[in-house]
């Protein structure tokens, strides 16, 4: 119910009428009213919807989501796809990862940077056909997020987690090619070594090249879905 509820928000159902009310919403799902209650709850603390006095329940305007939810993330991914979203996207990654990097350059563990090189030996292995290249290309960012060792930057793990299967998805599909994994090498190489500057530039150029895919994108390739 709240996957239903929280999709259509997002793709708009609810732009041109009014939220239904707890017993409507009871009726059509077949729940009890608690059940419906507590769903209008969890979508109230993600910013998608407010309940006011003599207002009943509406839908929040899209600049109030919790765009940090996994949730509200996955379902705006799922509606017809943007090239503005999947762009504001990498532009939040390339100020957040190549950071990321840097700290674990400066201070990961052997542990953290054998996640990292596990997560790199997954990429390898995915370009011989022997691992997923999405999975792989993601469990390697989530490893250098964790090296970070700052857990506001370890937050982001589940959000770059969801929104890399889209992003992955359309700029493999541009260039027709898994990720480069020599560039993801210059990252670990970099961490590994303590170059801290190296680490943070490497991770840049990464995300950099993605920006530069999805502006240089067909049109046709733009217009789709994902």
């Amino acid at each position: 119910m709240l996957d239903a509820l929280g999709r259509a928000i997002v793709i708009g159902v609810y732009d041109a009428q009014p939220f239904p009310t707890e017993a409507e919403l009871a009726r059509q799902y077949g729940v009890s009213r608690s059940v419906t209650r507590e769903a209008v709850k969890m979508l109230t603390a993600k910013g998608l919807l407010s309940a006011r006095p003599r207002q009943g329940t509406i839908v929040q305007a899209a600049s109030s989501w919790n765009l940090f939810d996994t949730d509200v993330l996955h379902w705006l991914l799922e509606r017809k796809f943007s090239v503005d979203l999947l762009r504001q996207f990498n532009e939040l990654r390339i100020g957040i990862e190549p950071e990321a990097a840097a700290l674990a350059a400066a201070g990961s563990t052997p542990a953290e940077q054998s996640a990292i090189a596990m997560g790199l030996a997954r990429m390898v292995a995915a370009e011989e056909g022997n691992d997923d290249p999405l999975e792989a290309d993601i469990a390697f960012h989530i490893a250098v997020l964790e090296a970070s060792r700052n857990p506001f930057y370890n937050q982001f793990r589940d959000m770059v987690a969801t929104a890399l299967r889209t992003s992955i998805r359309f700029t493999n599909r541009i260039k027709g090619r898994s990720a480069s994994v020599e560039d993801h090498r210059a990252v670990h190489t970099a961490i590994v070594a303590g170059d801290v500057a190296g680490a943070r530039t490497a991770m840049k150029r990464i995300i950099g090249d993605v920006l530069e895919l999805i502006d240089d994108a067909p049109t046709t390739d733009r217009a789709s879905s994902v």
